[in-house]
């Protein structure tokens, strides 16, 4: 597996875009995961739009790492079947980044849990399983949901002993076409983000909460991205490490509305897998 990244000499070294952060007011922000009845808000949050730098990644692909950080991009081939079919999802794609994440992590078991299909075309976003991108700064999981997830997931035995052991979550970013040009993702240097930006929020499920990092603006961020990603690439994304020794925790990440994608560029079309990776005890 090759761990350079796909490069394009007419790219910039970086872009100035408009990333949401959240309103600093806002001090237990909550979203519903469902439609909501009339008159309930739907969430809670405000925003505040924050031009920042997005650097392009590029450069130092080969030397980013998930534990410094906390994100990094991969080139491997995927096969060309539909990524928009859960069941072929599952059955092909699962196993090859069961593979990349154990080849990366060096982790003895993962856990794939969850795919998401994200597509800006308004008519694919018409299937049930197919999401807008999301233009919010975030980090998927917290010092409560990241554990909570491992309980979720596994028998009440084996989750403990887990427990008691490291593991992470990783999410890998991958287009389901490209080369994208709108909405691509951004991810922030997680050595830059202090305790205070990351503030909890509560997701709303019908039948579960869950909970989720809002991220306050802080200029000491770094943003990255990397431009023009194809189909045989991906990006990892660390959102919770149980390691608390230095090393990457949580990574912010968000979709951004690239200034330079022409205006008749095709819809961003992304997947999205989350997975635990558990490490051996030592």
């Amino acid at each position: 597996m090759d761990t350079a990244a796909h490069r394009s000499s007419t790219v910039a070294d970086h872009v100035l875009a408009t990333l949401n952060y959240l309103d600093p007011a806002i001090k237990k922000p909550f979203n519903y995961m469902y439609k909501v009845t009339e008159g309930t808000p739907q969430t809670s949050r405000k925003f505040e739009p924050h031009t920042v730098p997005i650097h392009s990644g590029r450069p130092l692909a080969g030397r980013l790492s998930l534990d410094r950080e906390g994100f990094l991009i991969v080139h491997d081939e995927i096969g060309d079947y539909d990524l928009y079919d859960e069941n072929v999802v599952k059955e092909l794609y699962y196993p090859q980044i069961d593979r990349i994440l154990k080849e990366i992590t060096g982790a003895e078991k993962v856990i794939i849990f969850d795919a998401t299909m994200r597509n800006a075309s308004a008519e694919r976003r018409g299937e049930s399983a197919v999401r807008e991108p999301v233009q919010a700064v975030h980090n998927d999981y917290t010092v409560v949901s990241g554990p909570q997830r491992v309980r979720d997931l596994l028998d009440p035995e084996e989750a403990e002993m887990r427990l008691k052991h490291r593991f992470a979550e990783i999410n890998v970013w991958r287009p389901i076409a490209g080369p994208v040009q709108q909405w691509p993702l951004a991810m922030c240097d997680s050595r830059t983000i202090a305790p205070e930006d990351l503030v909890a929020t509560e997701q709303r499920y019908r039948d579960r909460f869950g909970e989720i990092y809002s991220i306050t603006y802080n200029p000491a961020h770094r943003w990255s991205y990397f431009p023009h990603m194809r189909r045989e690439e991906a990006v990892m994304i660390k959102g919770y490490d149980s390691a608390a020794d230095g090393r990457a925790r949580f990574t912010a990440h968000t979709s951004f509305a690239d200034p330079t994608s022409p205006p008749d560029s095709a819809p961003r079309e992304s997947i999205e897998v989350r997975a635990l990776v558990f490490f051996a005890p030592r």
